[in-house]
């Protein structure tokens, strides 16, 4: 039997095995009459020191949060609160990626997480984007059950696209990045990935993302 090439497949959460949160956001941004990509086009000013990068290493706590993102969208010209951001981030989950994750450990690869969050947000809010839950019957912990190691940035204190993340983790696997696969559906998080050694995967689709990943390991998924 022929040696692997890949012995671990990394998954992003939100955007990979939930619908991206950026169409939550145009949602959003529609209600309110805001131009649309607003909120990204906030959350991408100053990337590495803003509310956004602040709150998902966790330095910040939502209260600061909600008032820090509103002054940073009023520097862009209009009024959004952080805390209606949060209400929104939760992403709809892809079965057909649910189910990929079950085939690949059938097939006997070892399968893993690495998320950009926040911590949990008012009211105790909680989705694909925010802090995992300690509810073992929720529906999202119960996905992130099945990976054999999760990193999250509000718990880690690094963010993607900072490499320590991706070496983090395959320290914590054991394996060189070479021998990993990872999916993400921002680019600015796949070049770290790449460019340590893994094969990156750009996610624009659930569709696409299973199309990818089946043609390079030969294994039928979805």
């Amino acid at each position: 039997m022929a040696e692997r090439a890949f012995s671990a497949v990394i998954f992003d959460f939100g955007g990979v095995i939930t619908s991206s949160p950026f169409e939550a956001f145009n949602r959003l941004e529609a209600e309110r009459g805001l131009p649309q990509d607003f909120v990204r086009r906030v959350n991408a000013t100053n990337p590495d020191d803003n509310a956004w990068a602040r709150f998902e290493r966790a330095e910040i706590g939502a209260a600061e949060f909600d008032a820090l993102f509103a002054a940073e969208a009023k520097a862009q010209g209009h009024e959004l609160a952080g805390a209606d951001v949060l209400a929104v981030l939760a992403g709809t989950v892809r079965p057909a990626m649910v189910r990929a994750l079950d085939q690949l450990k059938g097939a006997g690869y070892r399968i893993a997480c690495i998320t950009n969050n926040v911590p949990t947000g008012p009211q105790g809010l909680l989705g694909a984007g925010l802090a995992r839950s300690e509810d073992r019957s929720d529906a999202l912990e119960q996905i992130f059950a099945r990976f054999e190691h999760v990193i999250e940035s509000s718990k880690a204190g690094v963010r993607k696209p900072d490499p320590r993340i991706y070496l983090m983790m395959c320290e914590k696997l054991g394996l060189e990045p070479a021998a990993c696969i990872y999916l993400d559906d921002l680019g600015v998080n796949c070049k770290p990935a790449a460019k340590l050694g893994m094969h990156a995967i750009k996610v624009t689709s659930g569709e696409q993302a299973l199309a990818d990943l089946s043609a390079q390991l030969g294994l039928p998924l979805g």
